[in-house]
């Protein structure tokens, strides 16, 4: 898969990406927002690598995807849906992460609306949920930029922890 906006282009991971996924997972935000994807070495993102390849032809992902600068070809982050294990049957989570080296750039938007496109015509999904940390308000200010309403603040599992979260949901033709 390949989908290119002006700036990006969201690809298939390759093994050969485990250095730069390695490094994007090391900084401060990634240990704040999603602690489960800190790899503790070059190995290690091999492996999870290896993983999301597996499931690019499944029909119940996840489906994660880099994201890679058109200009200077660098991997930046990633975009993906999920399904939502708690939700009903069929519902699927977006989720996305961009380095912090290069955040306050309009990538993590540009990527999530090319994303968000392409994937629920390919999964025939109608909806899309988000869900965060309220305390990022970078996060939930992407999910507004590309279209998501809020439904829920409050208390709710985030990472295995009990934290205030906001929950969001994105319909297709909003």
């Amino acid at each position: 898969m390949q989908i290119k906006t002006i700036r990006l282009t969201i690809t298939t991971f390759s093994p050969d990406m485990a250095q730069t996924v390695y490094e994007n997972s090391q900084d401060d935000d990634t240990r704040l927002f999603v602690p489960d994807e800190v790899y503790d070495s070059v190995e290690e993102a091999c492996e999870a690598i290896e993983f999301l390849i597996s499931r690019y032809d499944s029909a119940d992902g996840p489906f994660v995807y880099p994201i890679i600068t058109n200009e200077g070809s660098k991997n930046i982050g990633y975009v993906q849906l999920c399904k939502l294990e708690l939700e009903e049957e069929g519902s699927w989570e977006i989720g996305y992460h961009i380095a912090k080296s290069f955040t306050g750039k309009g990538y993590a938007t540009e990527a999530v609306k090319a994303f968000l496109s392409v994937m629920t015509e390919k999964l025939n999904i109608k909806e899309v949920y988000g869900i965060c940390l309220a305390e990022n308000t970078a996060s939930v200010r992407v999910l507004e930029k590309c279209g998501f309403t809020q439904i829920y603040q409050g208390p709710g599992n985030y990472q295995g922890r009990e934290v205030q979260i906001i929950k969001t949901i994105w319909k297709k033709y909003n």
